[in-house]
């Protein structure tokens, strides 16, 4: 990992753990996927908070100098963070269940939070 993309894994992280994102887990995907570097899943308990997780991580990233592109804050249902090496799933509570990417993405490693 590069001291760059560090930085941005460890800005998301904290930027989500500022605003209470309940259990935050990132994933690494180096040689598993192409789309991204690292993944940081999380959820919120409302919109309002899913929102304000989403709104956090992207002042964070854009800070560490990161390109962001951000999509579904309108519904707050799933939130995509796209910011290169580091992409950022910011779901509703009864969204994550549904989709459960961890167990989509079971090959790849948890990053020790910390």
């Amino acid at each position: 990992m590069t001291a760059k993309v560090d930085a941005l894994l460890k800005a998301v992280v904290n930027g989500a753990e500022e605003k209470k994102a309940v259990e935050l887990v990132a994933l690494n995907l180096q040689g598993i996927s192409l789309i991204a570097d690292y993944f940081v899943i999380c959820h919120g308990n409302s919109d309002v908070q899913v929102q304000s997780i989403a709104t956090e991580i992207r002042k964070r990233a854009e800070e560490q100098g990161a390109r962001v592109r951000l999509e579904g804050m309108d519904t707050a249902r799933w939130v995509l963070i796209d910011m290169g090496d580091v992409v950022a799933h910011v779901f509703h509570r009864d969204e994550r269940e549904y989709y459960h990417l961890e167990r989509l993405w079971s090959d790849a490693k948890a990053v020790e939070l910390g």
